[in-house]
């Protein structure tokens, strides 16, 4: 059932913009002077930013090494010698040159840009305006993430809302960037629809523009926001899926707990996802990279499913009958479960786990955000009612926790177990004030490594206009 959008158009990414770092070019790509004319046009335009969701930068490398490594529950993976550079991550001794932090902003802005084409472009073509409008409103949510991603990682960053004619512009603050993103989100909301039907799942939603937006006033701290938006979400019938297992295999898929989700189906004409391939058991079913630590071993309760449901040990056999037999001897010996394709389900016309749809949120951190929000509110019974929920689908009691102080760390740890190696640790603990003494044994310097630096050849471009982030 998986339909949507591999008819990407590859569009010029700023075809008129000197910038390099947002001017790279794809192979095949149409120049957007002689693009978006007809409703398949902007159909196809749009879609080109779907396919980014799914891309190297987005879900690979670049990206588990700014959002995953540098956490305490992820270690480089593969074996010692196996692209020893990405320890520069775990150490926190990356540099204004690393390929890592410039191929993640790349990615970033090439995606933006393809939003912006579609924001800027498809109002003036003659279409149905419900599919018009709609398109745009997509185009904004997706933005919008892009964005967040941006913000998180680099700090404040130059908002381009939509087509520029000078984009050497200096960086704009922090809040105006989440302000920027709060517009788009509160904008697609009012017109994205709730759902869609069996051919274009993985589309975003009302429900994912909103869960974001929710996201995001947690950021912000605006606690009364985050819990007002996090109970819209709640009121729309999203559900948990009662068996945690079925919820990360490809028939858990576009669930009831799946509030934005990547749909990684494999193409003849586009491959699929290396997101679970960069994952994946070591010469067995990938490359072994990003792989649980025993920080996070540690931190799960006793009798808490989800441990062995996150962790794939070596000589384990699967629910699904798979016997774990890492062919590395000098590897890791546990991988991310979470990512794991059944052999029988596998793909072969593209690599490992290619149909592996990435889950960007989930029903469960509503729950969370809400359980958070609500807890800072002073509203105790809330927030122990949405912690409870999702504790008692990992087979745990409730909490014991009745103090707001209290209550704050036991919410904060159960988003680190039921999220774990989904990418949200490292921001968690820098966006809660828990990084520089989580990771201070790990060569984490507060005042620095809240941020990574804005890359050396986006600076120089800058013509100076761009200020360095503190300590790089």
């Amino acid at each position: 059932m998986k339909k949507i959008f591999l008819s990407i158009a590859l569009v010029s990414l700023l075809a008129s913009c000197k910038d390099d770092f947002l001017d790279i070019k794809e192979e095949g790509e149409i120049e957007a002077s002689t693009f978006f004319t007809t409703q398949q046009d902007a159909m196809n335009g749009t879609n080109a930013i779907y396919s980014f969701l799914r891309s190297w930068e987005n879900s690979a490398f670049p990206y588990q090494f700014v959002f995953g490594v540098p956490a305490d529950d992820v270690v480089k993976g593969s074996n010692p010698g196996d692209a020893s550079f990405i320890n520069e991550y775990d150490n926190f001794t990356y540099t204004v040159s690393n390929d890592g932090v410039r191929g993640y902003w790349i990615g970033q802005w090439q995606a933006v840009n393809r939003a912006n084409q579609v924001i800027s472009k498809v109002p003036a073509i003659e279409m149905d305006a419900d599919l018009k409008n709609r398109l745009v409103a997509e185009a904004k949510m997706l933005r919008a993430y892009f964005y967040f991603n941006l913000v998180r990682i680099y700090g404040g960053v130059p908002i381009f809302d939509g087509l520029q004619t000078n984009y050497n512009i200096p960086r704009n603050s922090a809040d105006e960037v989440y302000n920027f993103i709060i517009s788009d989100l509160t904008s697609a909301a009012a017109v994205l629809p709730q759902s869609y039907g069996a051919a274009d799942l993985g589309r975003v939603t009302k429900g994912a523009a909103l869960g974001l937006l929710s996201k995001v006033y947690l950021y912000k701290r605006d606690w009364q926001k985050a819990y007002d938006t996090s109970n819209q979400v709640i009121a729309m019938g999203y559900a948990l899926d009662p068996d945690f297992n079925h919820l990360f295999r490809p028939a858990g898929e576009f669930g009831s707990e799946s509030v934005f989700e990547v749909n990684c189906q494999c193409s003849a004409q586009f491959g699929g996802s290396q997101y679970a391939e960069v994952q994946g058991v070591r010469n067995q079913f990938g490359w072994g990279f990003f792989t649980p630590s025993q920080a996070l071993e540690n931190a799960f309760e006793p009798g808490d499913i989800r441990k062995e449901l996150t962790i794939l040990r070596n000589g384990e056999t699967t629910p699904e009958g798979d016997l774990i037999a890492m062919g590395d001897p000098q590897s890791v010996t546990t991988y991310n479960q979470k990512v794991y394709v059944p052999t029988s389900l596998n793909n072969n016309a593209c690599g490992y786990g290619s149909i592996q749809n990435i889950r960007i949120l989930r029903f469960a951190e509503i729950l969370l955000i809400n359980a958070e929000a609500a807890n800072e509110l002073g509203n105790t019974a809330t927030a122990i009612t949405n912690l409870n929920k999702v504790r008692t689908r990992a087979t745990l009691p409730g909490t014991t926790a009745s103090t707001q102080a209290a209550l704050r760390t036991a919410i904060w740890n159960e988003r680190r177990v039921e999220l774990a190696l989904e990418g949200d640790r490292f921001v968690d603990l820098v966006r809660t004030g828990q990084a520089a003494t989580v990771l201070a044994p790990y060569g984490f310097k507060a005042g620095k490594n809240e941020l990574f630096p804005i890359p050396l050849d986006a600076m120089d471009q800058s013509n100076g206009l761009f200020t360095q982030n503190p300590g790089y």
